[in-house]
C-alpha cells in the first residue's frame, strides 16, 4: 500500500488544522535509499513444508494468509457412503418435495457448503479468534475442500478477504454452527468489516440438532467424532483432539513450524468431510431409503414429522413398525393414535390407545387412559367406561412421597374429571369423593 493511501486511511483521525496534502509532503523526508516497495511480499517460514500440503499464500493489503485446497473424486468413500451419494440425497429431496428443516428442495448439491472452523477457545466474544476457516462443496465430478489458515493474529483482513472474495454460500451445512461457528465468524468479521466483503445471506442446515433428535437414545455425548463412530462407520486414527487445537496453534505462532498445526488442519478436514456423509445418512433415514434403519430410528423419524405437523409422513413412519416385534411397536402405536386424533379418526385412535393402556410404559398408560376417558365421556357418552379408564389412570400415580409436582397436577386434574363424569353418570347424587 502506498504511503498516500495509508495517510488517507488516517485522515479521519487527523486534527482539522493539518491538511492531508501537508502530510503527503512528509513523503519527501523518506530517504531515497529506503523506497516503499508496494510489491514486497512477506517471507513465509517453512514454505516448502506448506507447499507439500497443497498450501499456497494469499496476499492482500500487505498481509497474507494461507489457503489449502484438496480435491476428492466422487467415488471416494468416507464412512458408509461415497461422496456421490450426496448427489442422490439432494435429488431425493427434490423428487419428494417433503417439507423438512433439512430439505434441499429447490437446491442442487453444489448449493450446499459444508463448513467448520477452528478457534483459540470454546467461549464466545471478541477474545476468541478463528484461526482456520474450512469449507467443502460438491460438483458433478469432485468434492473441493478449501481451508483458510491464519498465520498470525494481525492477518485477519487477508483471512476474511480470501474467505469472502468468491463467497457464494447459498446454504451452509454445519455441526452446531448456528450456536458457535457462525456467531464467531460474525464477531470477528465485525472487526475487519471496513476492509473486506460483507458476509453473505444464506440458509443453514445445522446437523447437530438433527443428530441429537435421531440418536440421543443411543449416544450420550453428541460429539461429531462419536457420531462418526457409532452411526457413520468411521473411526479416526491418529486424530488430534479438538480441545488441543488452541494450544497447538499458539505453539505454531511461537515457532512457525507447521508440523503440529497440520494435524489440526487434517482434523478440520475430517470434520468437514463427515458433514457430507452425515447429511447423506440423515436424508436416507428421514426419507426412508436406509434399508438398515432400526425400528427406533424409524420411530424417531415419525416423531420428528409429527412435531413438524406432517401427519401423513408421521403415520407412514409409525405404521412401518407397528406390525413387527420390536420394543418400539407399542410406542409407535401410541404415537400413531395421536396422529389419528389429529385427523378425528376416533375409532382408530381408541383401538390403539386401548393397547398402549395395557402394554405401554407408565407414561403411555396414563396418557392412553385419559384419552380413552375423554373419548367415552364426550363422544361415546359411555360414562361407565370413562370412569373405568379414569380409575386405571389413578393406579399409575405414585404415592405422595414419590410423586413429583407434575404427578400432583395430573392427580388434581384427574379428580376433577372423575367428579364431572360421576355427576353425569349419577345426576342428583352428591359426589363427596373422587374415589
Amino acid at each position: 500500500m502506498s504511503l498516500k493511501n495509508k495517510l488517507n486511511r488516517l485522515k479521519p483521525h487527523i486534527k482539522s488544522g493539518l491538511e492531508i496534502k501537508e502530510l503527503v509532503e512528509v513523503k519527501n523526508i523518506i530517504p531515497e535509499s529506503e523506497p516503499v516497495n508496494e510489491k514486497a511480499e512477506p517471507e513465509i517460514p517453512f514454505f516448502d513444508v506448506w507447499e507439500k500440503e497443497h498450501v499456497s499464500p494469499f496476499y492482500f493489503d500487505g498481509q497474507y494468509c494461507l489457503v489449502r485446497e484438496v480435491v476428492y473424486p466422487l467415488d471416494h468413500k468416507h464412512g458408509h457412503y461415497q461422496f456421490s451419494d450426496l448427489l442422490k440425497a439432494v435429488s431425493m429431496w427434490n423428487q419428494e418435495q417433503t417439507k423438512h428443516p433439512l430439505s434441499a428442495f429447490g437446491h442442487s448439491a453444489a448449493d450446499l457448503v459444508f463448513f467448520d472452523t477452528e478457534t483459540t477457545g470454546l467461549g464466545g466474544g471478541a477474545g476468541n479468534t478463528i484461526f482456520l476457516l474450512g469449507h467443502a462443496s460438491v460438483s458433478e465430478d469432485s468434492v473441493k475442500l478449501i481451508q483458510h489458515i491464519l498465520p498470525s493474529p494481525g492477518a485477519e483482513v487477508a483471512l476474511y478477504q480470501s474467505f469472502l472474495e468468491n463467497a457464494d454460500y447459498t446454504t451452509l451445512v454445519t455441526y452446531n454452527g448456528k450456536a458457535f461457528d457462525w456467531p464467531q465468524v460474525k464477531t470477528r468479521h465485525t472487526l475487519v468489516r471496513d476492509h473486506v466483503p460483507k458476509l453473505p445471506s444464506f440458509g443453514h442446515f445445522d446437523l447437530y440438532h438433527a443428530a441429537r433428535r435421531m440418536w440421543k437414545h443411543k449416544i450420550e455425548r453428541m460429539k461429531l467424532s462419536i457420531v462418526e463412530q457409532e452411526v457413520l462407520g468411521l473411526e479416526r486414527k491418529d486424530d488430534i483432539p479438538g480441545f488441543l487445537a488452541p494450544m497447538i496453534y499458539f505453539d505454531f505462532l511461537e515457532r512457525k513450524d507447521p508440523e503440529g498445526l497440520l494435524g489440526v488442519i487434517r482434523h478440520n478436514e475430517t470434520d468437514i468431510l463427515s458433514l457430507l456423509t452425515l447429511y447423506t445418512h440423515l436424508t436416507f433415514q428421514i426419507l426412508g431409503y436406509d434399508r438398515f434403519q432400526t425400528a427406533q430410528e424409524t420411530y424417531e423419524v415419525g416423531r420428528w414429522f409429527s412435531y413438524l405437523g406432517d401427519t401423513a409422513k408421521a403415520k407412514q413412519a409409525f405404521t412401518g413398525i407397528i406390525d413387527g416385534k420390536s420394543e418400539q411397536e407399542v410406542s409407535a402405536k401410541h404415537a400413531l393414535a395421536f396422529e389419528h386424533k389429529k385427523q378425528q379418526e376416533w375409532d382408530d385412535a381408541a383401538l390403539l390407545w386401548k393397547e398402549s393402556a395395557e402394554k405401554g410404559s407408565i407414561k403411555q398408560k396414563k396418557e392412553a387412559c385419559v384419552e380413552l376417558a375423554k373419548h367415552f365421556e364426550h363422544r361415546e357418552k359411555n360414562f361407565e367406561l370413562a370412569l373405568k379408564y379414569c380409575r386405571l389412570a389413578e393406579e399409575h400415580i405414585p404415592g405422595e412421597k414419590l410423586a413429583t409436582k407434575k404427578d400432583m397436577i395430573f392427580k388434581q386434574e384427574l379428580e376433577k374429571r372423575i367428579q364431572r363424569i360421576s355427576r353425569k353418570a349419577f345426576p342428583g347424587q352428591a359426589q363427596n369423593s373422587a374415589k
